[in-house]
């Protein structure tokens, strides 16, 4: 990363102007243009240096639930594996892991009662068991990366 996308890194974690203009203002803080500010995002978003960009809502605080899930898929079925679960609205960020749990992804619903049904339903469109896991404590990581 050069030293403008740490910069951007940094500072967007913290949270995002609220404005006409949210990319120039975000830009202007960070020493750029909105232009150039963009064209980072994108670029760090299509090279998989930033997996996501946007808002992050408490799905609980708003009535919803959500969960933590690990499955163990064999290597030759993961990507088949991957798209039926993906399928599913209520799916965010899948990812692949190193570890005999080999696919993790967060379930949101709009309630804590959905959870079970769909978890359900994606063993049975899988074939593979869900292991659920639903959060015990919260932590908040501050990802600060060195200018």
């Amino acid at each position: 990363m050069d030293e403008l996308e740490r910069a951007i890194v940094n500072r967007l974690q913290g949270g995002f102007p609220l404005s006409e203009r949210p990319f120039a203002d975000a830009a202007r803080e960070l020493g750029t243009d909105e232009a150039t500010l963009i064209a980072k995002l994108k670029a760090m978003l299509e090279a998989g240096t930033l997996t996501r960009f946007g808002p992050m809502y408490d799905a609980e605080r708003l009535g919803g639930a959500f969960t933590l899930c690990a499955m163990s898929v064999p290597v030759a079925n993961f990507e088949r594996v991957a798209a039926l679960v993906n399928a599913h609205a209520e799916v965010a960020h899948n990812y692949e892991r190193a570890h005999r749990y080999n696919m993790w992804f967060v379930l949101a619903t709009g309630s804590r009662a959905q959870i079970q049904p769909l978890l359900a339903a994606i063993a049975q469109e899988t074939g593979h068991p869900v292991l659920d896991l639903p959060r015990e404590q919260e932590y908040f990581i501050d990802l600060r990366l060195p200018a």
